[in-house]
């Protein structure tokens, strides 16, 4: 296993170093999950594992539970039964608070609307999580610019989200997701209001500035050729994970 300097990483201090992912290893676990809204089961024994440095695609038509499964997996949502071990850790035994500062500082979001803050402009947008976690305004911008370059969107880092395009507005999404340097990122659905060419262009983005710094991606989907970017698919249907298939 190699390191690679934080200077050569956006997000990462320079006191750390990123270690290459270790593709033998789980990052998360989850077991035996199982979660209800009233009557109605929206996961039942659920199970899923993802390595640092996959990209695991979650499949299944709408309402069957893959956002459920991925509500638990981040620890926004608490199973009634099973567990979610992240780094051996069971996200239930963490306080809320411990659970947030994860979500803050190890996760990464990315949703189908990109959920930008209207009144920022798109590069404030990508440093925000920075601010949060206690950066300087300076050293926050100029790390989400890096980002903003990497993703092909610096021309509209002084823009506001309405003043850009879909496309590039869910690539600015995706530079905030990937700003702090996460070990896991969540994608619900990351290409659902894009056409399918500004949808290709994303997920191409995504998935290779996470390959190259060994991020962790679970990928909500129901479309196959978004799927296609993944290491492998787990299907989810009635609240059940039905198969878990390579895609390779």
């Amino acid at each position: 296993m190699t390191t690679t300097p934080q200077s050569d990483i956006p997000g990462r201090r320079r006191s750390q170093q990123v270690r290459r992912y270790d593709t033998g290893s789980a990052l998360l676990v989850a077991t035996g999950l199982r979660k209800s809204y009233g009557p109605t089961p929206a996961l039942e024994d659920g199970e899923f594992s993802i390595r640092p440095g996959e990209v695991v695609a979650v499949m299944g038509p709408s309402g069957s539970g893959k956002s459920t499964l991925l509500h638990c997996l981040a620890g926004i949502v608490t199973p009634d039964e099973g567990q979610v071990r992240y780094r051996g850790q069971e996200l239930s035994a963490m306080s809320d608070a411990e659970r947030s500062v994860l979500r803050r500082s190890e996760f990464g979001f990315v949703f189908q609307f990109g959920q930008l803050v209207p009144e920022l402009t798109c590069v404030e947008n990508v440093a925000l999580p920075l601010r949060l976690a206690g950066a300087g305004r300076k050293e926050a911008e100029q790390r989400s610019a890096e980002w903003l370059e990497r993703l092909e969107v610096a021309q509209v880092a002084t823009k506001r989200p309405g003043e850009v395009s879909g496309g590039q507005g869910q690539r600015v999404a995706v530079a905030r997701a990937l700003v702090t340097g996460p070990r896991l990122l969540f994608a619900d659905e990351p290409t659902g209001a894009l056409d399918s060419l500004n949808g290709e262009r994303v997920m191409t983005l995504l998935t290779a500035a996470a390959r190259e710094w060994g991020t962790a991606v679970v990928l909500v989907t129901h479309e196959a050729r978004v799927a296609a970017y993944s290491d492998r698919e787990v299907v989810v249907r009635d609240g059940r994970v039905l198969s878990t298939e390579g895609t390779s």
